[in-house]
């Protein structure tokens, strides 16, 4: 359930600032006053509340991640902080992804990459946000960017699809304190997934 600004306001948020749209992340969550810290080393993960795994190039960001050495330490912050990841992000917190690649291996997810095709092929949605508050509510669609998206295919464990298409494609998934979208909040100036994700935090 989505909570007032004021609650956010002691928490820290790192960003993963290896590859992709982690400055677009800074933004939204500096909008809610959460203290950020873009993360590029193992060391950097220590004092944060939750992290944010940004869109990207999955191949690309799980290759550094291995580079850096990040790999097994966010695995293991994923254990017991909360940890979102958009587009990329969710792919690399998936525990398949259909084919050879660093993965965190944390969500009780499959994703399939790029879905809906290639760069040309993205596009924008009005998406049912109701699931994010705990009356049910629907008040107004969040406007969602899909680029080069993934589709979360399938959900097992105790995961559970949060936002589908009308179709009834998955495209976000939470699994305890993870949280997975297909698409790009950051984009968007809307900071309510944002919020929910500080809810799980």
């Amino acid at each position: 359930m989505l909570r007032p600004y004021n609650v956010f306001n002691h928490m820290k948020i790192g960003v993963l600032a290896l590859q992709g749209a982690f400055a677009e992340h800074i933004v939204m969550l500096s909008k809610l006053g959460v203290e950020t810290a873009e993360v590029r080393l193992p060391a950097q993960l220590d004092d944060l509340d939750g992290l944010i795994i940004p869109g990207g190039e999955s191949t690309t960001m799980g290759k550094l991640m291995v580079d850096f050495d990040l790999l097994e330490p966010i695995r293991e912050f994923g254990l017991n902080h909360a940890i979102w990841g958009t587009c990329a992000g969710a792919i690399l917190l998936s525990k398949d992804a259909h084919r050879e690649q660093p993965l965190l291996s944390l969500m009780n997810i499959t994703v399939q990459r790029n879905a809906f095709g290639r760069q040309k092929d993205s596009f924008e949605a009005a998406l049912d946000v109701s699931r994010l508050y705990q009356d049910g509510d629907t008040r107004e669609a969040f406007h969602a960017f899909f680029i080069r998206a993934p589709i979360i295919d399938s959900v097992s464990g105790n995961a559970k699809a949060l936002i589908s298409l009308p179709d009834g494609r998955i495209v976000a998934a939470e699994d305890g304190h993870l949280l997975a979208t297909s698409f790009h909040p950051e984009l968007t100036g809307d900071t309510r997934f944002h919020e929910y994700f500080l809810s799980l935090v």
